[in-house]
């Protein structure tokens, strides 16, 4: 079978080569095709990183196994990593994170064992990367959540943590402030979790479930999160065993998966051989596995376990009391104790069972979308306005173009209502949102919406709309705080 690697920017060549030795040292029988993708591809003018060559490679063999990459600082320029995962709509991001004997935490210290994985969306939420300035003073982030994106990720965590024989299943949300973007992942969550009656499947709000995972661990099994909330737990879970340098990362979508080291590229390190290959070999046994190499990522995990436990070590980890070794002295010492068993958490070996790889000729984009079961209108519109007048006088403005159709409900700064109940010890910015809503509820047309636009235009600068849709009775917004 053969895969395209990346090796990356920094230390990238030197763990890759490592990650490879081992692997050649195994016969895992893979070839590997080398692919352009990078900070250096990024200076050679490929806005997105990575050569047209590349990226046809890539989608035609559908496994990219990548070593960390860096993007230029500055340049207008968007993470490589991040557009690798959003071009191939590679939606779930799955990170193991388990303690390692011979690599020392307070909790390995304490005794408690750690086997939890993650499960991260990896398309939507304030990824989309969408901002705009609405005034000088005023930024804003449009964060999408989608039923479709959303049921994606849960089921492939649902199945995933089924398989591999999990007792229960978390999902972690801020459903309790985003009631609509967390409270619609929140929802899906409970859709899917009732096809799997054998796994617990409970919720916990996130800042909660970080005060949870760095007091008591042990107690989760798998956990999914929304894109920004799963990065930030992620990353704080791979502070329970040991660092980034031990956290494994897996890109999973239908047409093409990636498998890479989730740290960065250590510049300060670069060219020495001095750098922890540990997590991106963590990768690619994951890959292993998943393109049903079980036995091979048995054979090379349990050396990787007995290296760990003889006490062999990079300078970033383990025992400072014995020399560390270098990158490929480490690889070496896993090449050397190929074929042995650690004596703490020995992987079974399974027969290989490699997959057929499918070969996708796609002619158009695939539309993920639900069934709509209810009957939508349009029931109002939020008009975002710059003003620096205050409450009562925007409020007055706004009166006065009401017409037939619509009321002023309220009126808010920075998500607060001002009117036409407020506190004077609330701030403002230069910034409102105006909610104008259909009198009696019925249904408008966009053409309704834009005439109202139109009147505002007399007095405001309108900075950005939304419209304010029911399905059925259920209305599809939020109330500002104190409305």
């Amino acid at each position: 079978m053969k895969i395209a690697v990346a090796k990356g920017d920094g230390i990238g060549p030197e763990i890759m080569d490592a990650v490879l030795s081992i692997f050649n040292a195994n016969k895992v029988p893979l070839e590997y095709e080398f692919v352009d993708m990078g900070k250096w591809v990024f200076d050679k003018g490929f806005s997105n990183g990575m050569t047209p060559e590349a990226q046809q490679t890539i989608e035609s063999l559908g496994i990219l196994f990548k070593g960390p990459m860096e993007t230029p600082k500055g340049k207008g320029v968007k993470s490589v990593n991040v557009t690798a995962r959003k071009t191939w709509n590679t939606y779930a991001n799955k990170r193991v994170f388990q303690t390692l004997h011979g690599v020392d935490t307070v909790f390995s210290k304490a005794g408690i064992p750690i086997d939890l994985t993650i499960v991260r969306e990896n398309i939507e939420d304030t990824y989309g990367g969408i901002e705009h300035m609405l005034t000088h003073d005023v930024a804003l982030s449009r964060r999408f959540i989608t039923r479709p994106g959303s049921l994606q990720v849960i089921k492939y965590a649902f199945e995933m943590a089924s398989k591999k024989g999990a007792k229960r299943i978390t999902c972690g949300h801020k459903a309790n402030i985003m009631k609509i973007t967390d409270g619609l992942f929140l929802e899906v969550f409970y859709e899917v979790a009732k096809q799997y009656p054998d796994l617990k499947a409970d919720d916990v709000i996130v800042d909660d479930l970080c005060m949870k995972l760095v007091s008591r661990p042990h107690e989760f099994d798998v956990v999914v999160l929304t894109n920004l909330q799963g990065d930030i737990v992620s990353d704080l879970c791979a502070g329970l065993v040991g660092g980034l340098g031990f956290a494994p990362s897996a890109n999973i979508g239908d047409h093409i998966c990636i498998f890479e080291a989730v740290h960065g590229t250590a510049p300060d390190i670069a060219g020495k051989n001095i750098a922890n290959p540990t997590a991106l070999l963590l990768s690619g046994i994951s890959m292993l596995r998943h393109l049903g190499y079980m036995e091979n990522a048995s054979v090379i995990e349990n050396a990787l376990l007995y290296t760990l436990e003889s006490g062999v070590h990079t300078g970033d980890f383990g025992d400072k009391g014995t020399p560390s070794v270098n990158t490929t002295e480490f690889a070496n010492a896993i090449i050397a104790n190929l074929g042995k068993t650690p004596a703490h958490g020995a992987k079974a070996l399974l027969p290989n069972k490699p997959i057929t790889p499918t070969v996708f000729h796609l002619t158009e984009n695939p539309l993920i979308m639900t069934k709509e079961e209810m009957e939508e209108k349009i029931v109002g519109v939020d008009m975002f306005i710059e003003s620096a007048e205050q409450p009562s006088i925007v409020a007055e403005k706004c009166l006065k173009h009401t017409g037939d159709l619509f009321k002023l409900v309220t009126i808010s700064n920075r998500g607060t209502q001002v009117w036409p109940k407020g506190s004077v010890f609330t701030n403002l910015v230069n910034q409102y949102r105006c909610r104008f809503e259909s009198v009696e509820e019925m249904a408008l047309t966009q053409t309704d919406v834009l005439e109202l636009y139109k009147r505002l235009m007399q007095d405001f600068k309108i900075c950005s709309t939304e419209l304010l849709n029911m399905w059925g009775d259920k209305k599809a917004y939020s109330l500002a705080q104190g409305q």
